[in-house]
């Protein structure tokens, strides 16, 4: 029987591997087919349901992503991979919430094409104005904003620097590091769109219809040439990497009392 860490650790890895197909997807679709990317995040997954067994494919996405959301709200709530409390610390935290809130929205778009085998779109709209609606609402969401543009930044840093490659196994691929980095900075673009749409919509009041998603963000560089090449080529690499990390992320273990973890050696 699988100890709590290990399921755990087995979670997370389905989450790397759902994040794989994602961003494989967005990337290819962005390479190849660079108008359908205009259908935004629907697009991506409109496009995994037309594969053999595409519904199976999604369903085991859904449970991914879920997953990965969780294990990266984990890190603003217990310090799940040790970034400590000070500012970096909790920059980093912070950013990794704005991550998990992302991926809970794919999540639940996966969710819509796979039991229904569509989303009538405009989810994150609809959630925004939803939030507008309430008082401090605009603040939540500019905060949420700000928590994107920090988790862009760090994304940019791990890229140039490749820090990451410091919670990769032995044994990983050597072309690791520059999948890693080229992916990250593709990454750090779309995140810091996607923050600044919602700085947008919180504080400067432009409206929920302005928010952009993950395919949407992509789809707004369409008509920047060689910058949407560029960025499209990256996040398929990000794909690919996120297929590396499945397989090779060193997974923090659950401590006895299933809170805070230490890492393996």
């Amino acid at each position: 029987m699988a100890s709590k860490s290990e399921s755990f650790s087995n979670l997370v890895r389905v989450g790397y591997f759902s994040r794989a197909i994602l961003y494989s997807v967005l990337g290819l679709i962005a390479v190849t087919s660079a108008g359908r990317i205009g259908q935004g995040t629907n697009g991506i997954f409109e496009a995994i349901r037309e594969f053999p067994l595409g519904t199976a494919i999604l369903w085991l996405m859904v449970v991914g992503l879920l997953a990965y959301a969780l294990f990266r709200l984990a890190s603003p709530l217990f310090d799940i991979e040790n970034q400590g409390s000070d500012t970096t610390g909790w920059a980093r935290r912070i950013g990794h919430a704005g991550s998990a809130i992302g991926h809970l929205a794919l999540a639940y778009s996966a969710f819509k094409f796979a039991s229904t085998g569509a989303d009538n779109g405009g989810g994150a709209q609809q959630a925004a104005s939803g939030i507008l609606s309430v008082q401090f609402g605009g603040t939540v969401l500019g905060v949420l904003g700000i928590a994107f543009i920090v988790a862009a930044a760090f994304q940019a840093k791990k890229g140039w620097t490749g820090e990451f490659m410091h919670r990769i196994a032995p044994g990983a691929p050597s072309q690791t590091r520059w999948l890693g980095g080229i992916g990250y900075i593709a990454r750090a673009v779309v995140f810091l769109l996607i923050g600044w749409s919602l700085v947008q919509a919180g504080f400067l009041s432009s409206g929920a219809e302005q928010i952009l998603t993950l395919g949407d963000a992509v789809a707004s560089l369409a008509d920047d040439g060689v910058v949407f090449t560029l960025v499209a080529i990256g996040l398929l690499m990000f794909g690919l990497f996120s297929l590396v990390l499945a397989r090779y992320r060193i997974i923090p273990e659950l401590d006895a009392e299933g809170l805070r973890p230490a890492f393996r050696s």
